[in-house]
Order: C-alpha cells, then sequence, then structure tokens
C-alpha cells in the first residue's frame, strides 16, 4: 500500500494537490488528524484484498490538528514505515508575503488567525506549527511562482512514474539574479562557462535551441562541468536513497536561466538517465 501525506501551510496548494492525487486514482482525506493516520492504513490494508482503491491513499495535514499531535508526527512517521507501508510527505509552501496576498485576494480567514491573532502572525504560527512534518518531507514545492495549472503539473510530475523506493530525479534550471529555487537539495552554479550572451546572433536563443548547443559544445569547460556535477550525484544520491529520501531537485544557474543552465540540465539529465528511471527537466525561467 501506498500512503501519500500533504501539508503545508494554508494557502500554500495542498486542496490542488490532493485533488491531482484523487484524479490520478488516490483515495484522498483532507484534514485528516494525525492520530488516525495508524488505524487509517491498518483498515486499509485490511481491505485492500478485496478494494483495489485502497491500496493509494493521500490525506491532508494541516495546522488544524492538536499542537500535542503534530508534534508527535515523527514517531508515527516511523512506525507507518516499520509497518512496510509505503509512505511518502509532500510539503507545500511559498513565502509569507505570497500568502498574505493569496489570503487577501480570496478573503478567506485563516484557520488559526481570530480576534487576537492578526492574519501575519497566524501565518508565522502556522510555520512553526507544522516545522515536526516539514522537516521530514521527502518532496517540498515552493507555490510561490506557480499557478495552479503549473502546480498540477508539477504534482503529476513528480509523483507519476514515481514508484516505491526508486529515486525521482528533477533537473531544474534557474537564473540567479531572480534567486535560487528554494525547493532544491543540490544547486551548481554554471555562471563560470562561457556565455552565449555576449555573443549578440546567440542572445536571442535558449539553452536547447541548436546554435546554442554547437556554441557550448565548441568549448571544453561545459563538457567537464557535466561530467563533474554527474559524477558528483552519482556517488552521493545513493546515499539521499539510504536516507529514505525518494525525491530530489538539482538546480543549475546561471546569470539569467536561459542558456547555460538550460544546456547543463539538458545534457545532465541525459547522463542520469542511464542509471535512473525517473528523471524530469525543468526550465524556471523559459516561458511556457
Amino acid at each position: 500500500m501506498r500512503l501519500i501525506i500533504v501539508s503545508g501551510r494554508s494557502g500554500s496548494g495542498k486542496s490542488t494537490a490532493l485533488h491531482v492525487l484523487e484524479d490520478m486514482g488516490y483515495y484522498c482525506i483532507d484534514n485528516l488528524p494525525i492520530g488516525l493516520l495508524g488505524p487509517l492504513t491498518h483498515e486499509a490494508i485490511e481491505e485492500y484484498r478485496g478494494e483495489a482503491r485502497a491500496s493509494k491513499i493521500a490525506v491532508s495535514i494541516d495546522a488544524r490538528n492538536m499542537y500535542r499531535e503534530l508534534g508527535d508526527f515523527p514517531l508515527i512517521l516511523k512506525a507507518l514505515r516499520n509497518s512496510q507501508i509505503d509512505t511518502e510527505v509532500i510539503y507545500l509552501d511559498a513565502d509569507d508575503e505570497t500568502l498574505l496576498k493569496r489570503f487577501h485576494a480570496t478573503r478567506r480567514k485563516h484557520p488559526l488567525s481570530d480576534q487576537s491573532i492578526s492574519l501575519k502572525e497566524a501565518i508565522a504560527m502556522e510555520k512553526a506549527l507544522l516545522e515536526p512534518i516539514a522537516s521530514l518531507a521527502g518532496l517540498y514545492i515552493d507555490t510561490k511562482d506557480l499557478s495552479i495549472y503549473q502546480l498540477r503539473d508539477q504534482v503529476k510530475l513528480r509523483i507519476l512514474g514515481q514508484k516505491g523506493q526508486d529515486l525521482a530525479l528533477l533537473i531544474q534550471s534557474f537564473g540567479f539574479k531572480h534567486g535560487v529555487p528554494s525547493d532544491s537539495d543540490f544547486v551548481f552554479d554554471v555562471r563560470c562557462l562561457p556565455n552565449p550572451y555576449w555573443d549578440a546572433t546567440l542572445r536571442g536563443f535558449r539553452g536547447t535551441d541548436k546554435e546554442v548547443v554547437e556554441f557550448l559544445e565548441s568549448h571544453e569547460e561545459p563538457q567537464k562541468m557535466v561530467e563533474d556535477i554527474g559524477q558528483f550525484l552519482h556517488t552521493w544520491l545513493p546515499h539521499a536513497q539510504q536516507n529514505n529520501r525518494t525525491y530530489v531537485t538539482v538546480s543549475i544557474g546561471c546569470t539569467g536561466g536561459q542558456h547555460r543552465s538550460v544546456y547543463i540540465s539538458e545534457k545532465l539529465a541525459e547522463a542520469l538517465k542511464v542509471k535512473y528511471k525517473n528523471v524530469q527537466v525543468r526550465h524556471k525561467e523559459l516561458a511556457e
């Protein structure tokens, strides 16, 4: 049986992620009390013999749980995994300012706010309350710059095809001038490579275009960079797996996220697909 636990602060997109999982065939439960995780999974295991849908369950857990139960989450998660239940934790979040804007736009009441607790205070309080879950998440998704449709695609991209303890890798390019993606597990800086941007005839192309590819492949440094990063990941990704990590995000950054990081990400993904079955590529700064 596979159990996916979706958590995150209010306004981060948990409901959207749960709906995606439901569309993918998961039996979904919103706002489940943490104390019911054990009984739920044990009941599902019993029913699994006669009901196929119980083999895939997704639950949403948020700060509406009792504080003591949130603190017990690490022990409950350990017990589930010791029971041979394939359990994954997905945590969605965005920065405080983004969450504030979303609440103001929808005019919804934050579940922790009241006459004595402001919205800003509630958002900060929620982050502290959910730390026991956030610290154990195998997959962290920063939804700050994602539309609902992009978030749906991200959830599908990361989970669809991820089976058991197979490692799901996301290689994403980005531009340092836009900030380092907060969902990164590994970050590599490729700004030291020859820059196609300074060639006026290449400036308008992307790192996937033939013209830029030929430019970068005419230099030795990009090939050596792919080789070195690939060797590093081949060495250390198995250690991540040994620590129950089934999702890893590798971020490759150049100045604007248009040329070098895009090229290196594509080449790195090709090299990693030799060993890993589930490797996806995302170019954060390229327009959809």
